[in-house]
């Protein structure tokens, strides 16, 4: 199992993000994340670095760990400019980007007043759902150079040519918390993600893998990954929760760090670490 930091970017600068995806690269976690906000969800005014932009300059300052968003609100960028900008970020990390979107907040969250500050719509639930499909439709059909029209409901293509192909293409991970986004992951996308303890976590996997299954595509291929908090039972093969993820075929766990991120607390669990693979 690959194990990853995921780093919460509120109130955190690029500087800090940056001496923390390093230390986490020194001590042998396999990947880096970070959360897509356009700004602080609190409404305290916390600074918050833009989530593509920070993964290009981590993409230059690491040298072998994953790096992703987890995940990337698709109501926030046109899937055209997101195809030419996750293209480019694995071309910056020489293959090591892993693009992970998202529905984006529904009204009863936080997260919705920075659409609604921007003036983007907050669609129900099913219109955001489609949002994601059609999306990575879009973002495949740009990445393996087709020129053909597309119609959606959300998007539109006309003829298009020239956008950026990356190689090999970023593996798309679609995040959610219920049946509906589980089986998008799997008939759409190359992973799915989810909280580590969910209490229907391995109904939701196996949903995912079903509809990965049903579209005719390679299981063996299918990413599976869960993010928790930081703690270092979660490196112990043994632990009753890393069992439980092993049982239902978890690919990679991602423990969340809030800034000011404490490099010490990162290096420390080196040895752990190391027999947690």
């Amino acid at each position: 199992m690959k194990i990853d930091l995921l780093f919460v970017p509120v109130g955190a600068s690029y500087t800090q993000l940056r001496d923390a995806s390093l230390a986490a690269e020194e001590t042998g976690f396999d990947g880096v994340w970070t959360w897509d906000h356009l700004r602080d969800p609190a409404n305290a005014g916390a600074p918050v670095p833009e989530a593509l932009a920070t993964l290009a300059g981590l993409a230059e300052a690491t040298q072998r760990i994953t790096l992703g968003p987890l995940v990337l609100n698709v109501a926030s960028r046109h899937p055209g400019l997101l195809a030419n900008m996750a293209a480019t970020i694995q071309q910056v990390s020489r293959g090591r980007f892993v693009l992970g979107l998202g529905a984006g907040a529904n009204r009863k969250l936080p997260y919705a007043a920075e659409q609604e500050m921007l003036g983007i719509d907050i669609d129900p639930d099913a219109a955001r759902a489609q949002r994601v499909v059609e999306a990575i439709e879009v973002l495949r059909r740009l990445w393996r150079g087709d020129g053909g029209d597309f119609t959606g409901e959300h998007y539109r293509l006309v003829k298009p040519s020239g956008y950026l192909r990356p190689d090999p293409p970023p593996p798309i991970v679609v995040a959610g918390f219920g049946p509906r986004m589980a089986e998008i992951a799997g008939r759409c996308a190359d992973g799915f993600n989810t909280q580590a303890r969910h209490p229907h976590l391995a109904e939701l996997v196996a949903r995912a893998r079903e509809a990965h299954a049903r579209a005719g595509r390679d299981p063996a291929r299918f990413l599976v990954s869960v993010f928790g908090a930081f703690q270092e039972a979660w490196l112990r093969p043994d632990s009753h929760h890393r069992v439980a993820m092993a049982r239902v075929g978890v690919d990679r766990l991602m423990m969340l760090v809030e800034p000011p991120f404490d490099l010490k607390q990162i290096r420390g669990v080196e040895k752990l670490l190391s027999s947690a693979h």
